[in-house]
């Protein structure tokens, strides 16, 4: 793993937070170090009494103090200790809350910033991308590396601080104990290392691509439920849930016993140290040993669970290094995260004009559309049609704004339609699909799509789901505008979903109205019945403008003009 690849995820602002969060490792290394080197005082009393008053602190400390009995002093220097100690845990406390504080602000940074990035993409790049992944990354990707990745390179920071602090301070007062620390600590991490170190990067990709694969297969289930049922299809989506989730067993399982072979060394090696420690000291004499011995194992224990913690904050990186590559591909620091928060309209007073359009997509061999040209006149009805793939949805994505032109351009009143100008367009404009959007609330707030609860207007509302003929059906339930409607409108017909999207189109007081195939889906009778109601909003309003694609012709009886695209060879 590369550090630079880490400073290309990491925003600037949050690079100049690190270098405090870098002191806080510092100092927290330091007050751990503290912690441990106060222990020493009560090591020595427990192991010589007589040191009270042969050994020069403690005998310096004994006549500072003023005491005149051991027992006193004893309790005192115990009393000091922890009172220190608990000082020191919790100063250590609120300087972990700083690196805390900084790892949650940056994940919830990174997942914000990568949902806008993903949106501002646009149309082609989210259509041509797995939605299921897509979420995953925004969700999981963004916690997984502040918490898999920087959260253990702050522990080894902290825990290498604290392991070359103790080796230092050991070495000071015997330097035998201190190279049996290392002989004892890193053949064990190297042993740990070149075990494991191809393993977990593979393990984590493979979890990953697991999860991705779960994720889009329930998805997709609860999604196209109908048809799977029907289709007897549902087996087959069991079996590659099952496949994946072996997966993630399998790895999780791998990964939990490479977990525990940290532990596993790190007390085999110190149980061998000590027991080399026995040997090298036979011939010292029985105080001298003891305290070498107690001063050996109190450092011991103590950087057992460092060492421990630095391989095991390893394997978290290693497991979780998949996440840089996502992170990297996604180039936070110079993709467009920005909101548009423009609420104006562009102006349509006269015509919208084709002027020599072309499109290709970016993966094609020729153009989608090719040197295409008409007018839109204001208060037209204006019919498009064609054969399948003849470009009549890419038109529409087009006028849209979703879109840009490889060539040739639409202008609205003589005005160009470009990414500066498109959110002001699309606030004129209202867009019926043929799977209109159902948010999962109630029908007022469906209707008022975009508007926040305080801000919708509920006269207005009522306005819209009585002209496009919603009232008649919403005034039999029992919360009225306010019933929750279901995911995805599964409590609403095909014909129900389109007149929501209609009335979403007449809140919003739109001055031209786009009819992808609304009624495609739809029963004869129920694409009639829409129709209809699209036909009265037009006569009751002769300034809107209705452009409308359809595959027959009776859902073009209404236009004014039916444009015929025809299918490029």
């Amino acid at each position: 793993m590369k550090h630079t690849s880490l400073l290309d995820i990491i925003p600037h602002p949050f690079r100049h937070r690190s270098y405090w969060v870098t002191c806080t490792i510092f100092m927290r290394a330091l007050l751990n170090f503290l912690g441990l080197a106060l222990l020493l005082p009560v090591l020595v009393l427990i192991l010589d009494t007589e040191s009270i008053h042969t050994n020069r602190w403690l005998a310096a400390a004994y006549d500072w103090g003023g005491f005149t009995d051991d027992r006193t002093f004893v309790l005192a220097v115990c009393g000091t200790v922890v009172a220190v100690i608990l000082v020191k845990s919790l100063l250590a406390l609120t300087l972990y809350r700083t690196e805390r504080n900084y790892i949650y602000d940056l994940y919830a940074y990174l997942s914000h910033r990568l949902y806008v990035a993903y949106h501002n993409r646009g149309l082609a790049f989210i259509k041509s991308s797995n939605s299921a992944e897509l979420a995953r990354n925004v969700n999981v990707v963004c916690l997984t590396f502040v918490t898999g990745i920087l959260r253990p390179l702050a522990s080894i920071a902290s825990e290498a601080m604290l392991f070359v602090l103790l080796f230092v301070a050991l070495a000071c007062y015997n330097l035998a104990a201190a190279g049996l620390v290392l002989l004892i600590f890193v053949p064990a991490a190297w042993l740990y290392y070149a075990l494991v170190r191809n393993r977990l990067n593979r393990y984590g990709e493979i979890e990953n691509r697991a999860h991705r694969e779960k994720a889009r297969t329930v998805i997709e289930t609860f999604r196209g439920y109908p048809d799977i049922e029907i289709n007897n299809a549902f087996r087959l989506q069991l079996d590659s849930f099952d496949r994946a989730m072996n997966d993630i067993v399998r790895t999780r399982a791998r990964e939990a016993t490479i977990g525990m072979l940290p532990q596993i060394f790190t007390e085999v090696g110190l149980c061998v140290g000590m027991a080399l420690l026995v040997v090298i000291s036979l011939g010292f004499d029985g105080n001298e040993l003891r305290l070498l011995f107690g001063i050996f194992a109190v450092a011991a224990l103590r950087l057992m669970p460092s060492v421990r913690n630095v391989m095991a904050a390893w394997s978290s990186i290693k497991y979780n290094r998949y996440t840089i590559g996502i992170l990297r591909e996604a180039d936070l620091e110079h993709a467009d995260t920005s909101l548009e928060n423009d609420a104006r309209r562009l102006a349509f007073t006269q015509q919208i004009a084709v002027e020599h359009l072309s499109f290709r997509f970016d993966d094609a061999s020729q153009d989608t559309l090719h040197d295409l040209s008409f007018t839109i006149r204001k208060g037209e009805r204006i019919g498009i049609r064609g054969a399948s793939g003849a470009g009549k949805t890419t038109l529409f994505n087009l006028l849209l704004g979703f879109y840009t032109p490889t060539s040739g351009r639409i202008a609205i009143d003589g005005t160009p339609l470009s990414q500066a100008n498109r959110r002001q367009w699309q606030n004129t404009i209202g867009y019926v699909s043929q799977s209109v959007f159902i948010a999962d609330s109630t029908f007022l707030a469906n209707v008022a799509l975009g508007y926040p609860t305080e801000q919708i207007d509920r006269k207005r509302a009522l306005q819209a789901l009585e002209a496009a003929h919603l009232m008649e059906f919403i005034d039999t339930l029992p919360q009225g505008i306010d019933t929750p409607i279901g995911e995805c409108g599964c409590r609403l017909s095909g014909g129900q979903r389109q007149r929501i999207g209609i009335a979403r189109a007449l809140y919003k007081q739109a001055d031209i109205l786009f009819f992808d195939e609304a009624t495609s889906s739809l029963d004869s009778r129920t694409e009639e019945s829409v129709n209809r109601s699209i036909a009265e909003l037009s006569n009751h309003n002769k300034e809107l403008t209705i452009v409308v694609i359809a595959h027959r012709d009776s859902s073009l009886e209404y236009c004014d003009r039916i444009i015929t695209l025809e299918k490029q060879d």
